[in-house]
């Protein structure tokens, strides 16, 4: 299985996070895509990735983390995408949160994230966009730019219709935990018509805990339980499940 979205880098796996790693490993995870969030981050990320095989990264400036924000962040940015262009798999963990925790403004928001969408246009990535009520918002930026490298709208949690909006524009949704709640209707109604082309898998651990372990750490070796739900919901082969949306997060970030 591939983690297409895992904090794995975050302070929450400090004490153990090669431990993790091993447990996550022998349930059967063998790739793990880490998104970057702020510039302070990226240099640790790179180094992590660089000590264990399975272990992929990506860059960006998520919205949570913006009042750190400096002007020079994009340029570092573009610096280590150059200098790792034969690693990094996207640009992200990028987007637009309106949700009212974000301690910028909604057009500063915007302008950082038009910004790394032209980005990852120019050097042909992906991008995993990060979204809190902001689905309307983030189209207009994706039609601004003329973005059309593709991606992964992480955490999707959206109607078959919002789906479609981003289907149009060549993205893949990212499916997680949510879908393990009974109560998801809308969510797990939009997982059982999608194409199976659009689906990736991920945990978003140390965040977004599956059902029964509410208020507890997720982790990456929690991805099978994902994986189950999506086969209860669509009513399809673990199996076949399993190699396609593989096959999915491999196109998508260029993984051997």
């Amino acid at each position: 299985m591939i983690d297409s979205h895992c904090h794995l880098d975050f302070a929450a796996f400090d004490d153990d996070r090669q431990q993790v790693i091993e447990q996550a490993r022998n349930k059967g995870v063998g790739r793990i895509v880490i998104p970057g969030v702020a510039s302070a981050t990226w240099q640790n990320l790179t180094a992590l990735c660089a000590q264990e095989s399975e272990l992929d990264f990506a860059l960006g400036l998520h919205p949570w983390f913006l009042e750190q924000y400096q002007p020079a962040d994009l340029s570092l940015l573009e610096k280590l995408i150059n200098t790792h262009k034969k690693d990094v798999k996207a640009v992200g963990e990028i987007g637009l949160d309106y949700g009212g925790t974000v301690g910028i403004s909604q057009q500063q928001q915007e302008e950082i994230f038009c910004a790394q969408l032209n980005l990852a246009r120019q050097y042909q990535l992906p991008v995993i966009v990060h979204h809190r009520k902001s689905h309307h918002r983030i189209l207009h930026c994706l039609k601004t730019t003329g973005f059309d490298q593709g991606g992964v709208i992480h955490a999707f949690s959206g109607s078959i219709e919002q789906a479609q909006a981003y289907l149009n524009w060549g993205f893949k949704l990212g499916i997680g935990g949510t879908i393990t709640y009974p109560r998801a209707r809308k969510t797990r109604d939009a997982v059982a018509a999608l194409p199976i082309e659009a689906i990736l898998l991920e945990t978003d651990a140390p965040d977004m805990p599956i059902n029964g372990r509410q208020g507890q750490r997720n982790s990456p070796e929690y991805l099978d339980e994902v994986l189950l739900a999506l086969a209860e919901i669509r009513e399809e082969p673990l199996d076949e499940l399993e190699q396609r949306t593989d096959e999915n997060a491999r196109r998508l970030f260029g993984l051997s």
